[in-house]
């Protein structure tokens, strides 16, 4: 078996390196300082553009927190050349689509076309980075949207009324205390003022790294954003998040009333950011834990104990140290109780017998076929390549994630557990229906 996924993880890399590689990408800087990779794949007719502002809650402080979600949505309602909702209709008339998201993070948007239409994409992407309109009117109304969508996430969603309970205990003075969406009584309270100056500062060229992958040529590309984005001036640097969250020095437990047919859990350890050594070893931990019916947690708690309906186990690229969370919900007539206890008891296995090569082999064959599946499309090329650039500091350190994969050992994956999940590092948070009088 271990010979069988160690010759899949060595067909898919280098299946991976004749597909593509770090040569392939084309980069160039403009001289307001937007960073361009461009990858050229001619194999479909079309090409996307990515667009990674490094901007999300955490550049925010009460007062103002909300404001890159809510620029996520304003970014789409006209700017000097391209009026309200004009950007959905020309590129929609033009063959393309789009969405975006954001993050603690970042903010990103991602556009689709036809690659004829890649000029237009220039000069809509152009018109709102150089002339939003922030009017007042259009202000409010999209004030209104997201308040809205705020207290329906929360009233709809055990999920985020949990994690946002949870994470704000979990962190007391880093940004990362507030949710991306924002408090309500800030979102009712933005001024002008504050909505000029957050977009002047970080929705600046020289704030924005952008990818380019399909059917595009280089030079042909470079033209484009000389012409449509050079022009825009550079600002001044963001001020940077110098806040960092205190070591955690004892568990912290949080309980949320809500009426649900069976408890929810939520259990947060804090670990480091994507930058840090121990990053490919904890993403590892994550799928072994609960990617499939055969992870440990899934087969463990759901499958033979029965203790709960889902489980599963979250962590992800951050700028600073974040969460490595575990969340599940009890089935029913079980005590959250219980399965709380019945986590920690699959981390205390780890930490004294480990995990066997076999086990550890499939999980890193799993994590390459995923990897290569992505970069098999052009949509996850630019994702991949964009999130390594923003996040890793180097879009080439994506092609080096296959050995990183595979050097993670055994004891690696002892150490990480023995480290972060630890009793005084976690924060636990319940949501339950009131059931006492």
């Amino acid at each position: 078996m271990k010979k069988l996924f160690a010759g899949a993880l060595l067909l898919a890399s280098m299946t991976m390196q004749a597909q593509m590689k770090a040569d392939d990408v084309k980069t160039f800087t403009l001289k307001n300082g937007m960073k361009f990779l461009v990858i050229e794949d001619n194999s479909i007719p079309n090409a996307n553009m990515y667009l990674f502002y490094k901007v999300g809650s955490r550049n925010e402080y009460q007062g103002i927190t909300g404001l890159s979600h809510f620029f996520e949505h304003m970014m789409f309602n006209g700017a000097k050349k391209y009026g309200p909702k004009q950007f959905d209709q020309v590129m929609e008339f033009n063959g393309g689509a789009n969405n975006a998201y954001t993050r603690e993070d970042v903010t990103v948007y991602t556009n689709w076309f036809p690659s004829s239409a890649t000029e237009v994409m220039f000069d809509l992407e152009g018109d709102r980075i150089s002339s939003l309109s922030i009017d007042p009117k259009m202000v409010e109304s999209e004030r209104g949207v997201v308040i809205s969508e705020r207290s329906t996430g929360l009233e709809n969603s055990p999920w985020n009324l949990l994690f946002q309970t949870a994470q704000g205990v979990a962190f007391l003075e880093h940004p990362y205390h507030w949710p991306v969406i924002g408090y309500e009584d800030d979102m009712k309270n933005w001024k002008q003022t504050d909505l000029e100056r957050y977009f002047k500062t970080y929705y600046a060229p020289n704030n924005c790294v952008t990818v380019i992958s399909g059917n595009v040529k280089f030079d042909d590309v470079k033209k484009l954003a000389e012409k449509y984005i050079e022009p825009i001036p550079s600002q001044p640097a963001p001020p940077p998040v110098n806040i960092v969250e205190p070591p955690q020095t004892g568990e912290r437990r949080v309980l949320v009333q809500k009426d649900v047919a069976t408890p929810y859990l939520g259990i947060g350890w804090h670990v480091p950011e994507a930058k840090h050594e121990d990053y490919y070893a904890l993403s590892i931990l994550s799928d072994l834990l609960s990617a499939g019916r055969s992870s440990r947690l899934y087969s463990s708690l759901v499958d033979k104990q029965q203790l709960a309906t889902q489980v599963f186990a979250s962590f992800g690229e951050s700028f600073d140290p974040y969460l490595f969370t575990i969340a599940g919900v009890a089935s029913k007539n079980v005590n959250e109780l219980d399965l709380e206890k019945a986590i920690y008891a699959e981390l205390e296995k780890i930490k004294k017998d480990g995990v066997n090569e076999t086990e550890l082999q499939k999980i890193k064959n799993i994590k390459l076929m995923d990897f290569y599946s992505q970069v098999e499309t052009i949509n996850g090329k630019s994702n991949n390549i964009g999130t390594y650039e923003v996040f890793f500091g180097d879009y080439r350190k994506m092609f080096d994630a296959p050995a990183a994969y595979n050097k993670v050992t055994a004891e690696d994956i002892r150490k990480v557990v023995t480290k972060y999940f630890t009793k005084a590092n976690r924060t636990v948070g319940i949501l339950k229906s009131n059931t006492e009088e």
